[in-house]
């Protein structure tokens, strides 16, 4: 998974240019990538016909990737089996649940039968419960496949996270945690902080009382900020604030951490 802006996973899906430096998805520049079936993408929430069925949808994005016809519909069924859309593949797009349209364009990316997909997290924005479910089947389906699922703020619990074999959390440009994402996951000494007001005082006073800043955003306010808590309590986080002239405006664990 990649904490990524939109704008990087259009440019390595071949859907727009690259602004600057070099980037290459298995080797090849993105749109040549995508021509030759080593990647192939699901955004998030694209235009969808409304009447087509989920099955027609998917079919049609492998009869678009040219692959022939036997193997087509082959990649139909296998990409609708992962995604546990059998049971639903007459639905018409144009009534269907979000989390079912979102599970269909991920299968639609994986019935091309291309060797790397990649993809918008398609458990943002969803309600906690549902989120969850689709993220567990979205884990299932590419347990097997070359993978890149992007977003925003990725939650380090998630089931799609924790089925990578590491996680790297960055913070502005230091690394913040690096390793298998249920340990990481499961640290609840180091937390994520939305801090206005005088960074630098907050920093001292914090080393003085047996915490630790581990990285910033930068000096200007407010500023993303994850802290070790050694031997404090997070509400002692608030109070250090107050003495320091500074505002705590969010508080996560690091398994929320801002991307």
């Amino acid at each position: 998974m990649l904490g990524a802006s939109l704008a990087f996973f259009e440019a390595a899906a071949g859907l727009r240019p690259v602004a600057r430096g070099e980037l290459r998805i298995g080797g090849l520049p993105p749109l040549d990538a995508v021509r030759a079936r080593v990647s192939a993408s699901a955004p998030l929430d694209p235009p969808m016909p409304r009447r087509w069925t989920v099955r027609q949808y998917v079919a049609w994005s492998a009869r678009l990737a040219g692959q022939p016809r036997a193997l087509a519909e082959s990649n139909v069924s296998d990409s609708l089996e992962r995604l546990e859309l059998l049971t639903v593949e007459s639905t018409r797009l144009g009534v269907a649940p979000t989390a079912l349209r979102r599970a269909a364009v991920l299968a639609a990316a994986v019935a091309t039968g291309a060797a790397i997909v990649l993809a918008e997290d398609p458990s943002a924005g969803l309600l906690p419960e549902g989120a969850r479910s689709l993220a567990r089947v979205v884990a299932r389906a590419l347990g097997d496949r070359r993978a890149v699922i992007f977003g925003a703020r990725i939650p380090l619990e998630s089931p799609v996270a924790l089925a990578a074999d590491e996680a790297v959390v960055v913070q502005g440009s230091q690394v913040v945690a690096q390793g298998a994402p249920a340990e990481i996951a499961a640290d609840q000494r180091t937390v994520a902080l939305r801090l206005a007001g005088d960074i630098d005082a907050f920093s001292q006073a914090l080393q003085g009382q047996g915490g630790r800043l581990l990285a910033s955003s930068g000096p200007s306010s407010p500023a993303h900020i994850s802290v070790h808590l050694g031997s404090l309590r997070t509400r002692d986080l608030f109070r250090i604030a107050e003495s320091s002239n500074a505002i705590v405006l969010e508080l996560r664990p690091l398994a929320h951490a801002f991307a």
